[in-house]
């Protein structure tokens, strides 16, 4: 259960569909808000939240905005932690040629809410300290195209 204050002119964040991964967030404006070409923009969503303990939410860009406006979460998967008690935004980035217009209860982004622990660093002497794996080092791209 995530207790939810919501100060926004917009209905609560909802999952669009029964196996709905994350819930679509609004923009919370007055009025439109452009976005120039390569221009970034905190969006306000006039929601505060109290998450479990054991949980973070994930902002994530919405794929339409981002596949049709080239508009996206700029710091995506942006994370807010359980013990953040202020205004839950959105950095909305415009990686188009073109203006982009946010408007008022437009749908900007997704939450995710998510579990997670913490886990203990154990700091080793040396790089070879730690176990071996088949992939070992390799990464970005190592295993090829196909």
């Amino acid at each position: 259960m995530i207790r939810i204050y919501n100060k926004s002119r917009n209905s609560l964040p909802a999952y669009a569909s029964v196996n709905s991964a994350g819930m679509d967030l609004r923009a919370d404006l007055s009025e439109p808000v452009v976005l120039q070409p390569l221009e970034r923009k905190l969006i306000p969503t006039g929601l505060y939240i109290e998450l479990p303990t054991d949980c973070e939410a994930q902002v994530r860009p919405r794929s339409g905005l981002a596949l049709k406006h080239g508009v996206t979460v700029l710091n995506s998967p942006g994370t807010i932690d359980a013990d953040y008690r202020g205004e839950v935004g959105v950095i909305l980035v415009n990686l188009s040629n073109e203006p982009f217009t946010v408007n008022p209860g437009e749908r900007i982004a997704q939450m995710v809410v998510a579990k997670f622990q913490q886990e203990e660093l154990v700091e080793v002497a040396k790089l070879e300290d730690l176990s071996d794996t088949e992939r070992g080092a390799g990464g970005f791209g190592h295993s090829g195209k196909q």
